[in-house]
């Protein structure tokens, strides 16, 4: 099927937490949607059958709970009433953004999912009720082509979004479509935690997920294409990814997503949105992965100095690092119960220090997660104190097997080269209670091979 995501760059408020009225409102929301709407028809001349835009592009971010409160539509969220705001906008006040919306599909005869931010009145009697009477909820919205509105979603997993609140239960939302089945949908933070995400996609078994995001950039482990292709790697299904373009706030990094091969858009340089049009294979069933025996290289020498252990910050985790130096070698690092091997050999020897990382423990700092990683990161000098610093270009080309005996079954592998692309893995899987990841020769220079363990039950 043909699929478009759009990575926009949102016309912001000048001030977020000032308090305007609805129709100020709607006029900075109006100019995101003819953005929107120009993007749609383009999406459609192209033969693309579903289109996904971002989380926050239709109303920006950094609002208090008050500041936002203009900015939102009001959504039923019953799944007994079926309805098309595009046909009948009379049915529901205050829901000008999604009548616009289902417009687009309507017209351009296009499944469209986006995201903005919605409310919703309760009763005192309720215990969640928030003191002022009202839910705020950052949704995701699915219209089929007919401009029907088929699925919405309330974002779970909040980043520091004081503007809204958690929904009571988990919101696990599909819709379907002629052209692939079902697709799931979750938002942006909601990818790194097991509800509602993992659980969704187990649940249902499904095999395309869209994905609204507006996700600041954080390497080595954590850019957006980067975790986005390992995520759709890891679950062997697509991933429809549109992120905001906001390069000053790191904020770049959208693309349609399959097990086995990507289309991205990751650009840190200019300015303006970027429509992403791929034809990609429906996803029937599970890839094998293929399982090879790891060749161990077993060292000449028996009496080599072992490579010193330094420790360094990365990603605001403290790893346990050992360089990786010469040419070829194997080296081992643990850290509490995880253990990571590397065999390595450099096509030719750069002046580039890398190093072996491991991390088994609780990430505390902007959310709380437990990882299990092991990771071969370019450092960004040439002495230890660097490794672990964001870097974007690497010239050293190398073939490599990575594994680690990891206590969850949750592994994302990262593979990032040069210039913040992406490569794959030649084989990965599991193999003797180890997880492998090996490549022959990267496409560009290696930035980044690891693989990222999640331990939600340890959270």
């Amino acid at each position: 099927y043909v699929a478009a995501v759009y990575e926009h760059e949102s016309i912001l408020s000048p001030n977020p937490t000032a308090l305007v009225d609805r129709q100020s409102a709607l006029e900075l929301m109006g100019r995101n949607l003819d953005i929107y709407e120009q993007q749609v028809v383009a999406a459609a001349r192209q033969g693309a059958q579903i289109i996904v835009f971002p989380e926050d592009g239709i109303h920006g971010f950094n609002f208090t709970r008050s500041s936002i409160y203009p900015y939102l539509d009001f959504v039923l969220y019953s799944h007994s009433v079926k309805w098309n705001p595009c046909r009948e906008p009379y049915l529901f006040n205050d829901t000008e953004v999604l009548q616009r919306l289902s417009c687009m599909a309507l017209k351009n005869k296009i499944f469209l999912v986006a995201n903005l931010g919605t409310k919703q009145p309760c009763e005192h009697t309720d215990p969640h009720c928030p003191s002022d009477g009202r839910y705020q909820f950052n949704t995701n919205v699915a219209f089929n082509d007919d401009g029907a509105l088929v699925a919405t979603y309330r974002k779970h997993n909040l980043y520091f979004e004081y503007a809204f609140d958690t929904p009571p239960e988990p919101d696990y939302k599909l819709f379907d479509t002629p052209f692939a089945g079902k697709f799931g949908m979750f938002t942006c933070f909601d990818i790194l935690f097991f509800e509602p995400a993992v659980n969704l996609i187990r649940q249902y078994n499904l095999k395309q997920v869209v994905y609204p995001t507006a996700w600041m950039n954080q390497l080595p482990l954590l850019s957006a294409v980067e975790f986005q292709q390992a995520f759709a790697t890891a679950f062997n299904i697509n991933i429809l990814a549109a992120n905001i373009h906001h390069p000053t706030l790191g904020m770049t990094g959208s693309g349609i997503y399959t097990p086995v091969k990507s289309f991205i858009y990751h650009n840190m340089e200019d300015y303006g949105g970027k429509l992403i049009v791929a034809e990609i294979p429906v996803i029937t069933t599970d890839y094998k992965t293929n399982l090879e025996k790891i060749p161990g290289r077993v060292s000449e020498k028996g009496n080599e100095q072992l490579p010193p252990l330094f420790y360094a910050e990365m990603m605001y985790d403290n790893y346990t690092f050992v360089p990786v130096w010469g040419e070829t070698g194997e080296l081992q690092v643990c850290a509490n119960t995880l253990c990571c091997y590397l065999n390595y050999r450099r096509a030719v020897l750069t002046d580039e220090l890398y190093a072996l990382g491991v991390f088994d423990g609780l990430h505390t700092v902007h959310g709380t997660y437990y990882v299990q990683a092991c990771a071969l990161v370019k450092c960004g000098g040439l002495s230890f104190s660097t490794c672990g610093q964001e870097v974007t270009d690497a010239t050293a080309l190398i073939d490599f097997q990575l594994w680690g005996n990891m206590s969850t079954p949750y592994i994302f592998p990262l593979l990032l080269t040069s210039g913040i692309t992406l490569d794959f893995a030649d084989h990965m899987g599991w193999k003797n209670n180890h997880y492998f990841i090996s490549k022959n020769r990267t496409s560009s220079g290696l930035l980044t091979a690891a693989l990222y363990g999640r331990w939600y039950e340890k959270d």
